[in-house]
């Protein structure tokens, strides 16, 4: 008697969310990156403005993640882990002025580069200010538990930096890879925009 052919398991179908689409905007700027990954010797970059030397082999691995150097090495708690696999946001950090998730980031490939954590930001940010602000009835807090936030301003920092003058669908999408567990979706959509009047319309980090 024939046997019977197994039938192929048909491929995973891939979801298309809100996540994917940042998560290949960072997989784009990391191939971009003209910094060679050393295999060896030292790492250095800038982190917060002040530069930093790890050794290879010593404090870090090649496979070490940015977010866990950041953390462990450094003791910039701000920045949050959550998912560990970029689909949060809570671990952003700028890299060079762009929003990367950190915990997809390796630490050798940000050598050379600027990084700038939630601890590098001041208390007078407009962004900042407008996060703790935020309070608009029919909006709500964006900020209730604060786990999210830094991530959040981070890359509301980011955004405003590359489009000073977003609308609330922009805001929506460059922050489309983050996750409030609260909910605080609307209130933080909003204390981006008025980031942005308070920032006048400037380009760049303050």
């Amino acid at each position: 008697m024939p046997r019977k052919s197994k039938a192929r398991p048909k491929p995973a179908r891939v979801r298309s969310g809100t996540t994917a689409r940042p998560l290949a905007r960072s997989a784009a700027r990391l191939a971009g990156r003209s910094a060679a990954r050393p295999l060896a010797g030292t790492v250095t970059l800038r982190v917060n403005g002040l530069a930093q030397v790890f050794e290879v082999g010593r404090d870090l691995e090649t496979s070490t993640t940015l977010a866990w150097l950041l953390r462990e090495r450094l003791g910039l708690t701000g920045l949050k882990m959550s998912c560990g696999e970029g689909a949060c946001g809570a671990c952003t950090v700028l890299l060079d002025g762009k929003p990367v998730f950190s915990c997809m980031t390796l630490a050798v490939e940000a050598a050379g580069h600027e990084v700038e954590t939630i601890e590098g930001v001041s208390e007078d940010d407009p962004v900042v200010q407008a996060f703790a602000g935020q309070c608009e009835p029919g909006y709500g807090t964006a900020v209730q538990c604060g786990f999210c936030t830094p991530g959040y301003v981070m890359a509301a920092r980011g955004l405003l930096a590359e489009n000073p003058r977003p609308t609330l669908e922009e805001v929506k999408e460059g922050l489309s890879g983050h996750v409030c567990r609260c909910g605080c979706y609307a209130g933080i959509a909003q204390a981006v925009l008025h980031a942005s009047e308070k920032r006048g319309g400037r380009g760049g980090a303050r």
